[in-house]
């Protein structure tokens, strides 16, 4: 992938969406829709983006008992998004399920820990360990279920990809050099990640919430 920024649309004006994607998609290699954006706008708006050129990357975390999920990725597939994601904790059943429910040119990835979270938001819910442990067993358990790779923070990309050669890592909560992590609490920033093994770089406020996005997507891309 030339440009492995993924620009989260954070935007849930459809238009405002359009706009935004249209002003930066020269500078960025895809776009990301997440739960907001799909509750919002649902299949039209995910078509409305799709439309404008760029691979879409559906980001709506799948977590159920396996044949929902499965229907549920049935479900998308006529959407044909390049990027699928499902939580790694649903188990090895479900994500089997969704990747052999998932079109044959979409990259299904599990989300392991969400970068809002830290050590003691996992010991609150009653996991043991790191967060660098649980994204490791959890990455184990992904590939072991056959997909493609994971979601996961700068901070343990470069393990995981040490484990997982060929895996496709997703990378989210980044941060340019001297941005504010706002709700993040495990960040790094683009180079960082992608020089560790990132495959695709979510990057959201930096570049929406942004003076000028264009400039500030073209200084992203100037770092890589």
């Amino acid at each position: 992938m030339s440009n492995p920024v993924f620009l989260a649309v954070d935007v849930p004006q459809l238009e405002a969406a359009k706009d935004l994607v249209s002003k930066v998609k020269g500078h960025i290699g895809g776009v990301k829709l997440g739960l907001e954006f799909f509750c919002a706008h649902g299949t039209h708006g995910v078509h409305e983006i799709a439309h404008l050129g760029l691979p879409v990357f559906l980001d709506l975390k799948l977590h159920d008992i396996p044949n929902t999920v499965a229907a549920a990725m049935q479900s998308l597939n006529v959407l044909e998004p390049s990027i699928m994601t499902v939580h790694a904790s649903g188990g090895r059943a479900m994500m089997e399920d969704a990747k052999a429910a998932a079109g044959e040119n979409t990259k299904v990835v599990a989300v392991t820990m969400l970068t809002s979270l830290d050590e003691r938001d996992l010991e609150r819910t009653g996991v043991s360990g790191t967060p660098h442990d649980h994204v490791m067993r959890l990455a184990e358990l992904a590939q072991a279920s056959g997909l493609d790779g994971i979601v996961c923070s700068g901070q343990e990309v470069g393990a995981v990809h040490k484990q997982w050669k060929n895996g496709f890592f997703v990378v989210p909560g980044l941060r340019p050099g001297g941005k504010s992590a706002g709700d993040q609490k495990r960040v790094v920033t683009p180079r960082k990640a992608r020089d560790d093994g990132a495959s695709v770089l979510v990057i959201g406020r930096p570049i929406s919430r942004a003076d000028d996005p264009l400039q500030a997507a073209r200084d992203i891309e100037a770092t890589l």
